[in-house]
Parts: C-alpha cells; structure tokens; sequence
C-alpha cells in the first residue's frame, strides 16, 4: 500500500503548531490552527473566541483580519440561538448563505462587506464545558461535508491553548 503524501501546507502548519505548543505560545497556536485549516478549508477569515459561561459572552482571542475583527473585542450571546446551540449546547453550527448569516450574526453587514458568505463555528469542548470556539468564514455560499470535517479537527488542535489560558498563571 502506498502512503498519501501530505500536502506541504498543511504538513507546514503542524509544524508550526508542534512550534507554539512546545514554545507554550497560545496566540502563536491558534495562528498556526488557522493556517493549518486554511490548506483544507481556504477560509477568508478565522476567529478564536474565549466563552465566558457566567456572562454569556465571547471574547476575541485571535482573528487572522484584526482590522475589521481585532482581538479583545466581545459579543453577547444572552438569549441568543446561536450561543444557545453553540456555547450551551456545544453543538457545531453552519451558516450557509446570507441569509444565515443575517439571522443568526449581529455583526451580518460586516461580513458582507467582507464578502464573506458562509460559516462554521466549532465549540471547543473539554469535560462537558464549553471553552470558546474556532469560527471559520468563507466567500462561498455552502460548506462541504470535507469542510465541517477540517474545521472539527481545527477545533480540536485549540483544545490545548484553551485549556492552558484557563490554567491560573
């Protein structure tokens, strides 16, 4: 049997995420997961938000466009489907189309202008509890089976910055 050859991307972003991970380099990490996921999933824009259970927000952890998504900036999700279905039932979410996007995001002229079409968002998940999330967004208007595939494993690769920044320092 002949072995499938890696391909240099992303074989290149898990090095890259070996790298932060020895280095103990959060933010270096989920620069790396983005890159890693982009050879899959060749998204416009990916965001690492940091969940707060007791306020019900998300705050801004990484974002691979700080211009129009900086770090430290945070959203509300109190009563909101989307953190319903994502931050309390720690359930994946795809929004396919703009019309998805307005629904279920505040922020929905923003990613247009962006041209940014679709979505999905990965909790990331440890003992039960929801630790924040790996969101990609992309120009085309559907996701593919192969892509919620590359974003889960994504969402996994976070787990350990995630658990580090929860770690007291």
């Amino acid at each position: 049997m002949s072995a499938v050859p890696f391909p240099a991307p992303a074989l290149a972003g898990l090095t890259a995420i070996e790298r932060a991970y020895a280095a103990a380099d959060a933010a270096a990490a989920f620069q790396a997961i983005d890159a890693y996921a982009y050879a899959s999933l060749a998204h416009a824009l990916c965001t690492v938000n940091r969940y707060d259970a007791g306020a019900m927000r998300v705050v801004r952890l990484y974002s691979s466009n700080p211009e129009a998504y900086p770090p430290g900036g945070s959203k509300d999700k109190a009563g909101t489907a989307w953190g319903r279905h994502v931050l309390q039932e720690r359930r994946l979410f795809v929004g396919e189309g703009e019309e998805a996007i307005r629904e279920f995001f505040d922020d929905h002229g923003a990613i247009r202008e962006l041209g940014l079409r679709s979505v999905i968002n990965v909790p990331v998940v440890y003992g039960g509890a929801c630790l924040g999330t790996v969101n990609f967004l992309m120009p085309r208007p559907a996701v593919s089976d192969a892509d919620i595939h590359a974003a889960r494993l994504a969402g996994l690769l976070a787990l350990p910055a995630f658990q580090a920044l929860a770690r007291p320092q």
